[in-house]
């Protein structure tokens, strides 16, 4: 969701140098794309870890740090770096540590007003460039999309992760996406089955994606939807080694996904493959995305929701196990006409 900042950056100043500093697996998933100089990784545990992480940024001398994160860590990173200009939000208690405060927005009510993450960086970017927007307005621009690409090597590792899950590419592939870091964000796992069995019996093959760490969760999701349709072609993306280079690769030969409120959609996303979101009990609002023609549909556990409440503050109403099998499988097969 920051690529649309990264290429207002990178466009705006051609001759700059421009490094990123990004935690591990970051790095895998911009590869290939040219938005950065140089990429430092690391990340900044413990107490001395701002120091060893600045100690390795310092020598490059540059002039400006843009933080796209709202960490008081990272912004303590910059001061240490000794980075003269330090752009972020004044949030997290670290606004001693910025040159350049910018004030998220907030409701009368004094919570942050849901603004779309791609609105946020872009605005942060903005204002590096010397830029000032002002408004809901501020930041947007014609033709505003997610980048992602795939190197060659994240391609072969795809063919790999899709040849040993008998993925051939004879027939269209969905993929399933039931993980997610909170786990309140994670549609029931038995729903997630429904709908892949749904979908085999449009003679689709069936990835189920997730992290290592979710690889239980996968194998739950496709030991019930081989029990709903036990002729699918089901393949566990967890076991089957997926890195986040290879799953770059293989969401971009998707047909659709169906996914939490999570990275993997904003991947689909940044390739155009038509996409269905689940969102409880946060805010769809948090993560909009560019209209950029792509078939997309997001769902909401409480679509009735006025435009004046925000979903966080009504976890029990906006419940993410309040969407309906039915709701989601209608939304899919809308998204694979379009």
């Amino acid at each position: 969701m920051a690529t649309p900042a990264l290429r207002r950056l990178r466009s705006a100043l051609p001759g700059a140098f421009i490094g990123g500093l990004v935690r591990p697996g970051l790095d895998e998933l911009l590869a290939g794309t040219d938005f950065f100089d140089e990429v430092h990784i690391a990340r900044a545990q413990g107490i001395m870890g701002p120091k060893r992480v600045a100690s390795q940024v310092r020598g490059r001398g540059y002039d400006t740090a843009l933080l796209l994160t709202n960490s008081f860590s990272t912004a303590l990173v910059t001061r240490l770096a000794f980075i003269p200009r330090r752009v972020g939000y004044d949030r997290d208690g670290r606004g001693m540590l910025l040159t350049d405060r910018l004030a998220p927005e907030r409701s009368p009510r004094g919570g942050y007003v849901p603004v779309p993450m791609v609105e946020y960086y872009l605005r942060a970017a903005e204002s590096v460039l010397g830029e000032k927007p002002e408004g809901a307005e501020a930041g947007r621009h014609r033709g505003m999309r997610l980048e992602l690409a795939v190197t060659p090597e994240q391609d072969a590792a795809a063919e790999r992760v899709l040849r040993a899950g008998d993925l051939d590419g004879s027939r269209p592939i969905a993929i399933i996406n039931p993980g997610a870091n909170n786990e309140a964000k994670r549609w029931p796992a038995e729903r997630f089955a429904q709908v892949a069995a749904h979908l085999a019996s449009r003679a689709m093959d069936i990835a189920i994606n997730g992290s290592p760490a979710e690889r239980d969760l996968a194998a739950l999701v496709a030991a019930e939807a081989r029990r709903l349709a036990p002729a699918a072609n089901i393949a566990e993306l967890p076991a089957l080694g997926i890195t986040i280079g290879a799953l770059k690769g293989v969401v971009r030969r998707a047909a659709v996904v169906l996914t939490n409120d999570t990275g993997p959609r904003h991947i689909a996303a940044a390739f155009g493959v038509p996409t269905v979101t689940l969102f409880g009990p946060t805010d769809p609002r948090w993560t909009t995305l560019p209209r950029d023609g792509s078939p997309r549909a997001d769902i909401a556990a409480d679509p009735a929701l006025s435009a004046g409440e925000v979903a966080d503050d009504h976890p029990e109403r906006c419940r993410i196990d309040r969407i309906e099998v039915a709701r989601v499988i209608e939304a899919v097969e809308k998204v694979l006409k379009r």
